[in-house]
């Protein structure tokens, strides 16, 4: 039989370890490491009991480790292991459409031009392409754009653009204002039949009205008076805010979206597609109760705050002839610490707390985007983890941030870089030049780096050291700390490479880079403003790093994931 040396079981054991973990979110297991090093040293049975200590010493230290020490290690000792991807879970998938007929679905998109598209809007597309797809249906993009006041041509494109890089596709594109005269023309049969009426009132008295379960006086007056009154809004002899347009409804009503609510107003202010043209607009629901008509809309699929509207847009469709399309409502797509209301948003940027729209702490597609969050992670995070159902739920960052990685892993090359960076003096070593490979585990190409008798490390890691510690630089050689003094680190060369119980560094030659990262976190803890949810970190990244072009997404190994943003700044996107 042949003998196996204590050496190559311990190497065996280390290797099979570090792929246990990598296997296995970072933790390995004893059982399962000792199968396979048996496996790979089939005359190690015969002196088992030092293959589980070898193992046993093995698994303790890897599980010291941080994910990315057990890949760094690992893709030194045996980088072809890498390849071999752990089986992931099938993938999930939204559950059916209630009363979807294949090739007859007819979905839409109708964002209110009024700020910049966030993720909720980019989830919400999502939820509707996927199902567009999964049915063969249709797809509209409809700008909600009635109100003159809000809406501004930078914000359509911001959707467009903003769904496009989703991987969003739709089949035809309108927007509200495009109908007016539809409008105008359903609401004068309304009023004809009398389920709509015109009201001078003043918002404060309509509102006084509607809270108490009040009567408006102008109900009762003549069909003739109405529409008189309603020819004279249209043709610009009355003011705003001096007549509107209500629906007859139940004064009285538990919902109170069916309380004689304004179904078209007067708004004095120019429109960014229409100009000065019309002076009558319709309100969002008589625009989108008509709209969802005139399009075929079969299914609405929107957030649950607009559930109670329901009742009152298929009232005004009933009282037209025309048809309603089945409602899915869901909660509101939110994540911890961070606000997705353009209202609130913008009072943010009023007030200085964020930079802007693109802030990387932010939930706009804008910030989503320079932070280096893939469309493929939200498609991802929407089958995975959005459930159709009202209830509320607060999504963690986490969730995304992991199915993010697993994206991003097999594209992203990785570099050093050494934040707060200490010097580091190696003596004995000379001049070396390491060929270092950008993935670990794909052929991704490689970079050179020159490596002389000063270098730089991370001032995290140069604070733990003490004379006598010994540690390895990735890739270069494995070092002997002799003293420290001044801020500096010196060091001896040794033999040998990765082993158990040595510490694996990154490193940076002399001549490196200067970098600044912005590193975001949560803006809000609880409902307080976090002061430390922005701070900068400095570091060097090796030479390689000024070939990268802008907003190229690179791995700055035992930190993060980063953006490159501009020349000398990286957005974190995370871990």
């Amino acid at each position: 039989m042949d003998t196996v040396s204590l050496e190559e079981i311990r190497k065996a054991s280390l290797k099979w370890a570090l792929k246990n973990a990598f296997d296995h979110d970072g933790r390995a297991q004893v059982g399962p490491v000792v199968s396979k090093v048996i496996a790979e040293l089939p005359s190690a049975r015969a002196v088992v009991n030092q293959v589980v200590e070898a193992v046993k010493e093995a698994v303790e230290w890897v599980n010291t480790l941080d994910r990315a020490a057990q890949e760094a290690a690992l893709s030194e000792i045996a980088p072809k292991l890498l390849l071999e991807a752990p089986k992931r879970p099938a993938e999930r998938q939204l559950p059916d459409l209630p009363k979807a007929v294949e090739g007859a679905v007819v979905l839409r998109l109708p964002p209110e031009p009024s700020g910049y598209m966030h993720l909720g809007h980019a989830f919400h597309g999502l939820v509707n392409y996927l199902y567009r797809e999964r049915y063969r249906g249709f797809l509209w993009l409809r700008f909600e754009d009635t109100n003159p006041k809000k809406v501004k041509p930078e914000y359509y494109e911001s959707y467009r653009e903003g769904y496009r890089w989703c991987g969003v596709r739709w089949d035809a594109e309108k927007n509200n204002s495009d109908d007016m005269i539809l409008y105008y023309d359903y609401a004068r049969r309304l009023l004809e039949a009398g389920h709509l009426y015109v009201c001078s009132c003043s918002k404060e008295e309509m509102a006084r009205q509607r809270a108490e379960g009040l009567i408006c006086s102008h109900r009762s007056l003549d069909t003739s008076w109405h529409l008189e009154k309603w020819d004279a809004m249209l043709s610009g002899s009355m003011s705003e805010g001096e007549a509107a347009v209500r629906f007859r409804g139940d004064p009285l009503s538990q919902n109170t979206a069916l309380r004689d609510p304004v179904l078209f107003r007067i708004v004095d202010h120019p429109h960014p597609l229409k100009g000065e043209k019309f002076i009558v607009w319709p309100t969002y629901d008589f625009a989108a109760a008509i709209q969802d008509a005139v399009c075929g809309v079969t299914h609405v699929l929107r957030t649950s705050e607009f559930m109670f509207r329901d009742a009152l847009q298929d009232s005004i469709r009933e009282r037209l002839g025309l048809k309603n399309p089945v409602y899915v409502e869901y909660s509101r797509f939110e994540f911890e610490g961070t606000p997705l209301s353009r209202r609130r948003i913008r009072e943010l940027i009023e007030r200085g707390v964020v930079g802007g729209w693109d802030d990387p702490r932010l939930g706009t597609v804008l910030a989503a985007r320079r932070r280096g969050i893939t469309p493929e992670a939200l498609k991802e995070f929407v089958k995975s983890y959005v459930a159709l159902t009202p209830s509320r739920k607060l999504y963690s960052w986490d969730l995304l941030y992991a199915i993010n990685k697993r994206i991003l892993d097999p594209k992203t090359p990785r570099l050093f870089f050494t934040p707060q960076p200490r010097k580091l003096i190696v003596k004995g070593m000379g001049r070396k030049t390491v060929t270092a490979p950008l993935h670990p585990s794909l052929d991704m190409g490689s970079r050179v780096i020159e490596a002389g008798e000063t270098l730089y490390i991370a001032g995290e890691d140069a604070e733990t050291l003490r004379p006598g510690d010994r540690f390895r630089l990735k890739y270069l050689a494995n070092l002997k700390v002799l003293s420290l003094a001044d801020r500096t680190v010196v060091c001896e060369v040794e033999d040998g490479g990765p082993e158990p119980g040595l510490r694996v560094l990154q490193w940076v030659p002399e001549g490196s880079r200067r970098l600044e990262v912005i590193v975001p976190d949560l803006l809000f803890r609880g409902e307080e403003v976090n002061l430390e949810s922005l701070r900068l970190v400095e570091g060097l990244a090796e030479p390689y790093e000024s070939q990268l072009p802008l907003g190229s997404v690179v791995q700055f190994e035992r930190f993060g994931y980063c953006v490159k943003d501009s020349p000398g700044l990286y957005v974190f996107t995370h871990r």
